[in-house]
């Protein structure tokens, strides 16, 4: 053979054992002692250390997917690390690395990969245990520095079919959020008629509250598809409060919608704030459901909750309330009605539930046994957190014969930092009562203005519960006008200034009421056997100057055709004592009269009402000396009463209380 046909033999044939020594090196390559230098570069490309600290192996099959002509015939490698590592950057201090998976497995399209193409058709993850960490500094351990400061792209393209996750768990450390949860996340199988690929249940705490739940939803790489709907669904216990979900994410990779049916319950809507941002107020414990819809944004989205409904404590609540995101703050619109409430179920608004109640839903504050007015402050550190412009109306309200109210409608507004119910209206013993109310938030004290206006009360519907009245007629109006600062319902009463003033013009009442009033004994007597009858009324005037939050009392006058009754003293909101002296002034001659000033003292808690012991002494024993010594009908004389003999003038009183009550500023008091 001549030595040129040789050099071409030899030479086909060195090109022909080229791949077939590199086919045979890659099939037979023992790959762990390629580790180190993989290693290394993945290192330097995260930004922390990276270690695949078990067997690395490489097997060759043909593709599942077959296709027509020679690409058939070319293997694909399915790649197999064991025990591999993702420490944290050195700047994060953290109990344990960022990742740890048990065994990592893949398949490789080989032909992509010449033309920069990383194409996976299915990434396997056995027991990978994954860590996010964030300090209170907001230093956190899952952004990667990847050292490409020139933001050149790489030409590289990645593209991931299918990821099974197989006994996963994600821990999650938050100091800023005060989080720390953990969720185990399975892979399901998928079937024709189920969405669902990944199944979920975690547990853990967010600020100090227990959080437990689980849940379903679509695989993860759904999530990089536009057309299918994303399908979530769960149940998520935080503390007290349970939420739970059910619908699907439109456009997944966009993130552009959500429509979920949401159901929320628990022992307060105070206690969602820690979980949406949202300042609610505290509630008894509620149950709500409806339809959540949302278009997501760079700022968090707009969400409308429509046509929810449910129970708040005994009340039924309804309506349609929307979520705009915004900058400074969010803002909250909507309706909300009732149309059969409890009016207790309001009290905690004001802090004025019982402290069972308190317990139940968490309050910090208990209310002291021996006060009346609520002492829970509010939570005026929320306030800035959201504007809100939201109606409420109950159409019907059940309570007790003690407080009849008929309905209630006020529009709540709250704007940076001010809340103002502005009208808040109530209809109330077949009269209305009227009222504004501003309460300034913005400072750690709160300095509110109030003012109301009550009309056409009727008063035997005001105590439907006392018998005595129940024949009576009459309409009282009134109105206040109070300034004050404090937290609390009690600190802003205890602190107020103003005016309050209430007037009654013509009518009638029990005289029997009157006579006990007026410790007349014999007519007390008569009324009990023979019945009660009404007297007219001519008027109620009363005028009361409050200064720091005490009620002193310029002005208190009720006139009848039988009797004057004057009251005299203060109201001290602050210390919640009773002051006052009655002087009853009978009309006429009344027959065994005790008449004497009565003295109401006391708490608000437990008043006392008492007689002048020496007037009461000095008639009575001027009784038993004539008796002695005159027939019986003498002895009766110092028990007469003789009265005036003529009605009291009314106008002027009345006309002293219609000039509208005036207020000082917040914090400021006047001596005028």
């Amino acid at each position: 053979m001549r030595r040129p046909v040789k050099i071409l033999l030899w030479s086909g044939i060195g090109l022909l054992l080229i791949p077939v020594v590199a086919l045979v090196f890659l099939f037979a390559f023992d790959w762990n002692y390629a580790k180190p230098w993989i290693n290394k570069r993945v290192s330097a490309s995260l930004g922390r250390p990276f270690s695949i600290n078990g067997d690395l192996s490489v097997a060759w099959h043909r593709p599942q997917t077959v296709e027509s002509g020679w690409r058939d015939w070319i293997p694909w490698p399915q790649v197999s690390a064991h025990n591999i590592t993702v420490g944290n950057p050195d700047d994060v201090k953290a109990p344990s690395n960022m990742a740890e998976i048990s065994q990592l497995s893949f398949t490789l399209a080989p032909l992509p990969f010449l033309s920069k193409q990383i194409n996976i058709p299915t990434l396997q993850l056995d027991q990978p245990l994954l860590l996010l960490q964030r300090a209170a500094d907001g230093k956190n351990n899952w952004v990667f520095n990847t050292g490409n400061t020139s933001g050149a792209q790489s030409g590289w393209q990645f593209e991931l079919n299918l990821l099974v996750v197989n006994n996963g768990s994600l821990h999650v450390i938050d100091a800023v959020k005060k989080a720390d949860v953990t969720a185990m996340i399975d892979t399901l199988p998928g079937t024709a008629n189920d969405n669902y690929r990944i199944a979920w249940n975690l547990k853990g705490n967010v600020n100090r509250e227990p959080v437990s739940g689980s849940g379903k939803a679509g695989g993860i790489l759904q999530l990089q598809q536009q057309s299918a709907p994303y399908p979530l669904q769960s149940e998520v216990h935080v503390g007290k409060t349970t939420i739970s979900i059910k619908g699907t994410l439109t456009k997944p990779r966009d993130l552009a919608a959500l429509d979920l049916y949401l159901k929320v319950s628990g022992v307060s809507m105070g206690h969602l704030y820690d979980l949406t941002g949202i300042a609610l107020p505290e509630t008894p414990p509620f149950a709500i459901e409806g339809r959540l819809r949302g278009t997501l944004n760079a700022l968090g989205g707009d969400w409308t909750y429509e046509d929810f409904k449910g129970k708040v404590g005994a009340s039924d609540i309804g309506g349609t309330i929307r979520y705009f995101s915004r900058k400074p703050r969010p803002l909250i619109k909507g309706n909300v009605i009732s149309t059969l409430l409890q009016f207790q179920d309001l009290a905690p608004l004001i802090g004025a539930d019982s402290n069972a109640s308190k317990i139940k839903r968490g309050a910090t504050i208990l209310q002291p046994t021996d006060k009346v007015l609520p002492v829970e402050p509010f939570k005026v550190e929320r306030w800035g957190s959201i504007d809100a412009d939201v109606k409420f109306s109950g159409h019907r309200i059940v309570h007790t014969k003690e407080l009849p109210i008929d309905n209630l409608v006020t529009q709540i507004r709250l704007q940076d930092g001010v809340l103002s119910l502005s009208p808040l209206n109530f209809g109330m013993a077949g009269g209305q009562l009227n009222a504004d109310v501003i309460l300034d938030g913005r400072e750690k004290i709160i300095k509110s203005d109030m003012k109301v206006a009550a009309r056409h009360l009727k008063l035997k519907q005001l105590f439907p519960a006392f018998q005595p009245i129940q024949a009576s007629l009459g309409e009282i109006n009134g109105d206040a006008s109070l300034s004050a600062t404090g937290n609390s319902v009690a600190a802003l009463l205890g602190s107020s200034n103003g005016e309050v003033k209430t007037m009654i013009n013509q009518g009638t009442i029990s005289k029997l009421l009157l006579e006990k009033m007026g410790l007349n004994i014999g007519n007390i007597i008569l009324a009990q056997l023979f019945g009660d009858r009404q007297v007219n009324l001519n008027c109620l005037a009363s005028d009361f100057k409050v200064t720091k939050g005490v009620m002193n009392s310029r002005m208190f006058v009720m006139d009848t055709e039988d009797a004057t009754l004057y009251v005299n003293g203060q109201i001290n909101l602050a210390q919640e004592q009773l002051n006052l002296t009655l002087e009853p002034d009978s009309k006429g001659v009344r027959i065994i009269s005790l008449r004497t000033p009565l003295y109401v003292t006391g708490t608000f808690k437990q008043p006392s009402v008492d007689v002048n012991k020496g007037v009461l002494a000095l008639k009575a024993g001027s009784a038993v000396v004539l008796g002695v010594l005159a027939p019986a009908a003498t002895a009766l004389l110092p028990l007469v009463s003789l009265g005036p003999g003529e009605d009291s003038e009314c106008a002027h009183l009345l006309a002293q209380v219609s000039k509208k009550p005036e207020a000082p500023p917040p914090g400021k008091t006047t001596n005028k």
